[in-house]
């Protein structure tokens, strides 16, 4: 639309008519030609709501547990590794001091000791720890093993386990032709074969 008058009052009040419309919307006009019509019905509620939600990303690694609640042969996380408790103990620091939980545990895949104190009441991060059994089928010269999930197709990406007497097991096993089964543990990401079932000769 365009502006016949050309009356300066006319133009000043068209200006901070303009400043309103600008602060209101967030939409610059320019006079003293109107390009196009205000969209009054679009406001900033319209991009207010443009946004992403993370909170399906995908599934957490951890979920929260009261230390006061986490027992002997428990989970828990420590210096963001996995582990499993192997003792915990409650102490009270002074008169008006909180209950406090002393961890001891195991870290599940490196098997190394970790602590942790934290107070009874707080809550801590404990792992999802899952366990999985599939069928051996290979052995590679490189340490990599093949294994036959439910479905059929092969699991080709662990190695074998860094643990000397589990390791001396598969492979012996597996030298002598025998029907293997290893339990996969898995959490946080990592995974490690943890034991070994022999079902028999093949």
């Amino acid at each position: 639309m365009k502006i016949e008058s050309r009356n300066p009052s006319d133009l000043r009040s068209l200006d901070i008519r303009y400043k309103i419309i600008y602060i209101k919307t967030g939409i610059k006009l320019s006079w003293p030609f109107l390009s196009y019509r205000v969209p009054t019905s679009q406001t900033m509620s319209d991009e207010e709501h443009h946004f992403e939600s993370k909170a399906d990303a995908g599934a957490s690694k951890t979920y929260p547990q009261q230390a006061g609640t986490i027992r002997k042969n428990g989970y828990i996380v420590i210096k963001n590794r996995p582990c499993k408790v192997v003792e915990v103990s409650t102490s009270k620091t002074g008169k008006h001091g909180h209950a406090k939980c002393h961890f001891v545990a195991i870290d599940i895949f490196t098997a190394k000791k970790l602590e942790d104190i934290v107070p009874s009441s707080h809550n801590c991060d404990v792992p999802h720890v899952n366990r999985t059994d599939y069928q051996l089928i290979d052995i590679s010269e490189d340490g990599f093993v093949s294994l036959l999930t439910e479905n059929g197709s092969t699991k080709d990406d662990l190695r074998l386990p860094s643990d000397d007497s589990l390791l001396s097991q598969i492979k012996d096993g597996f030298a002598e032709g025998k029907d293997l089964v290893v339990s996969v543990m898995s959490a946080m990401g990592e995974e490690q074969i943890c034991a070994l079932k022999d079902i028999g000769p093949k």
